[in-house]
């Protein structure tokens, strides 16, 4: 689909459609009570592991770890990818609420950790065990959304979820630049292990929808080869690792970006990343419920590399929060796409396994991006125009991918069509 064509039908859906985005009787039916909890639990998850990153480098380069920066997000996400195959298969066996409460849980332990760790191995140590706590959260989380909303809602579902999320991540380092600036740093991480224990208590009673659960037991933590990746979800895995690949540059190396451009705040380039990508969330969901995922995908991968080009050649605050925007626009419609793209693929038994696998191909994605990003960079500023622009390239390679994707379907759709006359 062209996409001129393209955008002429997301207009359509604004001008001849807008009464389907206010349909009490419909959202209502669709949207629980059970949603809206779990919408904002995600808010303050999110918001929680989220408001201490810009603080970070800078905090590690004042132990003396400042050649490890590329590690505050590699082994964070390292942890996170390693715990997926465990918590895809305990969500599909013990149950959704139990993994999202055990991440949750995680999460506020090491809060609590990092200012009596207060060495560079110790940090890096708590890095990774971080990690696990969003290993297990959000794929019980995107698993029980995939549970309680009809197939041809959940691009808007995961937008809304989505949503929360984006807000939880524009709001977590804005007030953790304000605490780290007017506090202290270790009034950020109890600050961010209290905002972890607010997201569990919002689950308080949340009814369970896997209907053959099983107890836990150890033997459910062996996996098996077939255990690890949903063979039904390998593409959309491939397109998510390549496009957030850079982002993973971006949570590394924009703070020192930003101090290299004179912004006081280091949180300001997610703040406008986030408000960017959360107005476009629950929209670009729905358009891919209506056109496709692919289109909508395609749309967004464009928007993506763009976006990483003008990153790398900012030279002033105001090129560089433009350039966050437009990023942030690419995330908002990648992400709700991919996650419903998943959904409707795969098996209804393995929703969990499925979830899981994307969310492995998310952390490789941000944790490779992270390290070859930093190792470019090697804290010379000069190297940030290359930085992004190979970041740019590998998010190309995605669009390629899809394209050719698309082709093949339609070759085969035509072919089919021949078969049939």
């Amino acid at each position: 689909m062209a996409i001129p064509a393209f955008c002429s039908k997301v207009a359509s859906l604004f001008c001849y459609k807008a009464n389907y985005f206010f349909m009490p009787s419909s959202f209502n039916k669709v949207y629980t009570f059970q949603f809206w909890l779990l919408c904002s639990s995600s808010f303050l998850f999110f918001a929680s592991f989220n408001m201490i990153i810009p603080e970070l480098p800078s905090y590690l380069e004042g132990m003396g770890g400042g050649d490890y920066k590329g590690l505050i997000i590699a082994l964070f996400t390292l942890a996170a990818g390693l715990s997926r195959p465990i918590s895809g298969k305990l969500t599909d066996t013990v149950g959704r609420v139990p993994i999202m409460v055990y991440g949750v849980f995680v999460c506020i332990f090491v809060g609590f950790l990092y200012p009596v760790l207060s060495t560079v191995a110790g940090f890096l140590f708590l890095r990774f065990i971080h990690g696990m706590s969003t290993g297990f959260k959000p794929t019980a989380t995107s698993a029980f959304i995939a549970d309680v909303v009809p197939a041809n809602r959940r691009g808007e579902a995961m937008g809304i979820m989505s949503l929360f999320g984006s807000l939880g991540m524009a709001a977590g380092p804005a007030v953790g630049g304000l605490i780290a600036l007017h506090m202290s740093i270790n009034a950020l991480f109890y600050t961010s292990s209290f905002t972890a224990l607010l997201s569990i208590l919002v689950l308080i009673g949340m009814k369970e929808t896997l209907k053959d659960k099983q107890p836990f037991s150890l033997k459910l933590l062996k996996i098996k080869k077939d255990e690890v990746i949903e063979p039904r979800v390998f593409l959309p895995a491939v397109i998510l690792l390549l496009s957030v690949f850079s982002f993973g540059a971006v949570l590394t190396i924009i703070p020192d970006f930003s101090v290299h451009l004179g912004m006081e705040n280091k949180g300001l380039f997610y703040t406008y990343f986030t408000l960017a990508s959360i107005t476009i969330r629950v929209v670009a969901g729905k358009a891919s419920d209506r056109f496709g995922r692919v289109p909508v995908l395609k749309i967004g991968l464009i928007l993506l590399v763009i976006s990483l080009v003008m990153i790398g050649f900012s030279t002033t605050p105001t090129e560089l929060l433009t350039a966050s925007f437009i990023f942030g626009l690419a995330s908002g419609i990648n992400s709700p796409t991919i996650f419903a793209w998943t959904a409707d693929r795969s098996d209804k038994k393995y929703v969990g396994r499925a979830m899981a696998t994307v969310y492995i191909s998310l952390e490789a994605g941000i944790g490779s991006g992270s390290l070859l990003s930093s190792w470019i960079y090697n804290n010379n500023d000069e190297m940030l125009p290359l930085t992004f622009s190979i970041d740019a390239a590998v998010g190309f390679v995605a669009l390629i991918i899809l394209q050719a994707y698309s082709m093949k379907k339609k070759k085969q759709k035509k072919e089919f069509q021949v078969d049939v006359n």
